[in-house]
């Protein structure tokens, strides 16, 4: 379809009710009417608890959470929709996996792999499994620019790495991780490689066959679709060995006082009552997604990325982190105004109706690499406007002076 930035907003009601300039879609994306509808047809038409059921209205529940899998599995490339685990969010699928998969692969002095520009939910569960465990984890480290050094990655990884954790795209810097020849290099050395994609999936394909990771993380309301709905990809082999995160109903096959039978994927790590209407929801964005297609998409984010970054580079005492360049960003601008504390220019930015956030973005760790204790974020979608980004500028321009620089 043609791309025309004001016909796309008429396709979120927020934009007809508010006048914010809403720059924090790395922390949630807005909703496109036809997801909301989605899901509000779901819960008034079609709401019952799937599985569980022999009547028409619990099977047409279980139809429609089935289908939002294989939708998702068809959108990530994945082999088979039982590879499709459907969570709350990132940081349930990341703790799902380091619980399960540590607890099948980690032994004393074994070793796990990550980066310290990792967004919390991708490494507080690591350290908790190294400290279950007794291995060690170790950091791949970077600059302002965020690029990886990739021969500190190969001088990492040895015979004790059973594990290698990193961002497919870092919600600080922008920019992308090389996904495929990182995994590559941890299969060689037999460690299994796990993705997030919280950032990354909602701004460009991400094909798991492709890269060949063995897990990918995201969730649903960073791409346009409700809260509380997550996803985690696991090659099937793998899921199959590993023992369950949560225990309870419709994860079991057989329970009786002495034995436990667990479920066949995908049931076997979606243990309770399930997000029946998150996954519509996500299902409804993903066909939102694919309808604009993301050659638009990312035409569209690369060029107001590249609007936003030309123009804040031209205002005086700004630091930004990362690359030069649009593609290096991805929507994502992140900024240090000299002199100026990133909550007080939070909220001098909010009183002029724009949204950005301030703080260190769950990711603390790198803040503290790079020696600046918090960052202000401005970050952006396809539905952004040069003239919310002209907003944004021209209030960042008059900080200074209005703090008495």
């Amino acid at each position: 379809m043609s791309f025309d930035v004001n016909t796309i907003r008429a396709d979120f009601p927020f934009f007809k009710s508010s006048n914010l300039a809403y720059l924090d879609n790395s922390a949630t994306s807005l909703r496109p009417k036809c997801v909301t509808d989605a899901v509000t047809d779901y819960n008034l038409y079609h709401n019952a608890n799937p599985y569980r059921g022999l009547y028409d209205l619990s099977i047409d529940a279980t139809d429609r959470y089935e289908e939002a899998r294989k939708k998702v599995a068809k959108f990530i490339n994945a082999s088979m929709p039982e590879e499709v685990i459907f969570t709350r969010n990132t940081s349930e699928s990341m703790n799902l996996i380091a619980y399960s998969l540590g607890d099948m692969v980690l032994s004393e002095g074994d070793e796990i792999i990550t980066t310290v520009m990792e967004h919390h939910s991708n490494m507080l569960p690591w350290r908790l499994a190294a400290k279950r465990h007794g291995a060690v984890v170790k950091y791949l480290h970077t600059d302002l620019s965020g690029k990886l050094d990739m021969d500190e990655y190969a001088s990492l990884l040895n015979e004790k790495t059973k594990i290698v954790a990193v961002t497919g795209m870092s919600n600080v810097f922008g920019r992308t991780t090389d996904l495929k020849t990182m995994a590559l290099m941890a299969h060689k050395v037999n460690a299994y490689f796990v993705a997030d994609g919280a950032q990354r999936v909602p701004h460009m394909p991400t094909d798991v066959q492709e890269l060949d990771v063995d897990f990918l993380a995201f969730s649903g309301h960073k791409m346009l679709a409700p809260m509380g709905i997550g996803v985690m990809y696991g090659k099937k082999k793998l899921l199959e060995a590993m023992p369950p995160f949560l225990t309870g109903g419709e994860m079991i096959e057989y329970v009786t006082l002495d034995e436990i039978t667990y479920a066949e994927l995908p049931n076997k790590f979606e243990a309770g009552t399930v997000n029946v209407g998150g996954a519509v929801g996500l299902a409804a964005a993903i066909d939102y997604i694919n309808k604009l297609g993301f050659e638009n998409i990312v035409k569209a984010e690369e060029e107001i990325t590249d609007y936003a970054l030309k123009g804040i580079k031209n205002i005086p005492n700004v630091i930004v982190l990362g690359g030069e360049t649009a593609k290096e960003h991805n929507g994502i601008i992140t900024f240090k105004i000299e002199g100026v504390h990133p909550h007080d220019v939070s909220a001098i930015i909010a009183d002029a109706g724009v949204a950005v956030r301030a703080g260190h973005h769950c990711a603390e760790p790198l803040h503290h690499e790079i020696g600046i204790p918090s960052t202000t974020r401005a970050s952006l979608m396809f539905y952004n406007t040069k003239e919310e980004v002209d907003r944004f500028l021209d209030i960042v321009a008059k900080i200074r002076p209005m703090m008495g620089f």
